[in-house]
């Protein structure tokens, strides 16, 4: 049973940092990639960054680039997201999702999201 879970939310002030850390379980993870999202009040899911199975390959959308960084630790299980320079506009709840493939930037093609975690960016 495919299992994600996004941790590491919480409130920081515009310019601070967060890394979210996405813990997996029930499949072998050296075979998904792992990916992002996050969905703000009133707004449509937004595809944030994701990273290849074997990590080579990674993502990142252009709200987010030079911004944010995706990295994963085989021995974990886990994927993290780094997320610097933060804006009011990325309050967000923000989740993980997997496929299958060895890459995929096809948001249809994940999933198992599980519950997201929190991010709000405000003075």
């Amino acid at each position: 049973d495919v299992q994600l879970q996004a941790s590491g939310g919480g409130e920081v002030q515009p310019g601070g940092s967060l890394r979210l850390s996405c813990t997996t379980s029930g499949f072998i993870f050296d075979d998904y990639s792992i990916g992002w999202y996050r969905q703000a009040p009133g707004k449509e899911r937004e595809a944030i960054s994701c990273v290849s199975s074997s990590g080579d390959r990674t993502y990142y959308g252009d709200s987010v680039k030079d911004r944010f960084i995706i990295s994963r630790d085989g021995d974990k299980a886990a994927v993290y997201l780094q997320m610097n320079s933060l804006k009011p506009e990325d309050t967000a709840i923000y989740y993980c999702a997997a496929t299958r493939r060895l890459y995929s930037e096809n948001e249809n093609e994940y999933y198992s999201w599980g519950q997201g975690t929190q991010v709000t960016v405000s003075s």
